[in-house]
C-alpha cells in the first residue's frame, strides 16, 4: 500500500508544480538555459515515480544524479516543469538509501537586499525539500540552508550570471 500511496503523492505534486510554475521570461537574444537532463533522461519503471536510479552510484557522470543544481527564473521560487525529473531521481535515490543525507543550499542573485536574498534561497531550498519529502524521502535525511546572494556561481552584472546564481545545490554529505 505505501508504494501506491508515494505514486499517488508523486504524482499530485508533479501536476501541482506544473500548474504553478510561471512561464519563462525569454527575450529577443536572451540566453536560454537547458536544464533537460539529455538522452539518457530519468527512467521510471512500474509504479509512476520511482525511480530506476535507485541503485545507480552518485559518482557516475553518466547519472542523472550527477546533476544537482536546481534553476530557478527571477524573484521565484517555483521549481520549474523541467526539473521534476531531476528532483525524482534524487528522491528515488534517497529513498532507496535512508542513511544518505543531503544539504539544499539556496542561493540568490545580488539583486535585492541581501536580507530578502537570504529569505528567496531558503524559500527555494525548502521547496526542493517539500519535492523531495513528497516523493518519499524522510525529513530527516535532508537540512536546508540559504546563502542568499554571499556565494555566486557566477561573477558580474549580466543576466547569464544571474541565471547561474539563481539556484539550489545539492550536496550529498560524505561526497
Amino acid at each position: 500500500m505505501k508504494p501506491q500511496m508515494n505514486s499517488i503523492i508523486a504524482l499530485a505534486l508533479v501536476a501541482l508544480l506544473a500548474g504553478c510554475s510561471t512561464a519563462a521570461k525569454k527575450g529577443a537574444g536572451a540566453d536560454v538555459e537547458d536544464h533537460s537532463l539529455g538522452a539518457g533522461g530519468v527512467e521510471t519503471s512500474g509504479a509512476a515515480g520511482t525511480s530506476s536510479y535507485a541503485g545507480a552510484s552518485l559518482t557516475d557522470p553518466n547519472s542523472p544524479l550527477s546533476r544537482r543544481v536546481i534553476y530557478f527564473e527571477y524573484d521565484s521560487d517555483s521549481i520549474l516543469p523541467e526539473d521534476q525529473e531531476l528532483i525524482t531521481a534524487h528522491a528515488g535515490y534517497l529513498s532507496a538509501h535512508p542513511e544518505q543525507t543531503v544539504t539544499l543550499e539556496g542561493h540568490a542573485d545580488e539583486r535585492g537586499s541581501p536580507e530578502y536574498n537570504i529569505g528567496l534561497g531558503d524559500r527555494r531550498a525548502q521547496g526542493v525539500k517539500r519535492a523531495l519529502e513528497l516523493q518519499g524521502v524522510a525529513a530527516q535525511q535532508v537540512t536546508v540552508v540559504s546563502y542568499g546572494e554571499e556565494k555566486p556561481a557566477a561573477e558580474g552584472h549580466s543576466e547569464t550570471a544571474y541565471r547561474l546564481n539563481r539556484r539550489v545545490e545539492i550536496v550529498y554529505v560524505g561526497y
